[in-house]
């Protein structure tokens, strides 16, 4: 054995061969090796937690704001041809209005969901990215770095077209309509009367 060799052994330069490449073995990588290539697959998670998390919350915004107009242009329809309504109609138009404002209610708590899930993530990208740039993992950080970017600016653009959405809403008074109004008291007044047994879970 040559004394070279003994030397690379002594000082953890020994390698093995992959395929047709050549890689240290982990046991004679160093420390701050060791961390830098943690941080690297820390960044890797967090980037497909944001990436995962980042669709959902698109997802879910897009759909309630898709409800929201619906229901804006339901509503406007309503308003447009109330006066040749016949009672029954009228009835039926409001059962579907309603329908679709329970799908907006069920929307945006899917969009409260999501949001709070993508809010972790951006959290842990952020801390991923400070790592690996600590540690040295420059490459890794920066791509860390840049799925934030992006996750941030494609989240901002379609919360922006759902806070236009709330607004057309409110603009258009649906949700202020005297028969929405009495639907709503009704409902609540049901609700009051069903004994505490029935709401009792098991």
């Amino acid at each position: 054995m040559s004394d070279n060799f003994l030397h690379q052994i002594k000082h953890g330069g020994v390698q093995k061969k992959i395929g047709s490449c050549w890689t240290e073995k982990p046991e004679f990588l160093s420390h701050k090796d060791l961390v830098r290539r943690a941080s690297s697959l820390v960044t890797d998670s967090a980037n497909t937690y944001l990436s995962q998390t980042t669709l959902a919350l698109l997802d879910s915004l897009t759909g309630y704001t898709k409800a929201i107009n619906n229901l804006v242009t339901l509503h406007k329809q309503y308003v447009a041809s109330i006066s040749k309504l016949t009672p029954a109609e009228e009835d039926a138009v409001w059962q579907v209005i309603l329908l679709q404002r329970q799908e907006v209610i069920e929307r945006q708590k899917d969009c409260k969901r999501f949001e709070s899930c993508w809010m972790t993530a951006i959290n842990l990208s952020e801390l991923a990215a400070e790592a690996a740039f600590n540690a040295g993992a420059d490459q890794a950080s920066v791509t860390a770095q840049s799925s934030l970017q992006v996750a941030q600016s494609q989240v901002e653009h379609v919360r922006q077209l759902s806070i236009e959405a709330e607004k057309a809403l409110k603009d258009s008074k649906a949700e202020d309509s005297e028969r929405l109004q009495k639907v709503l008291s009704t409902a609540m007044k049901e609700d009051e009367d069903i004994p505490d047994a029935y709401l009792r879970e098991d």
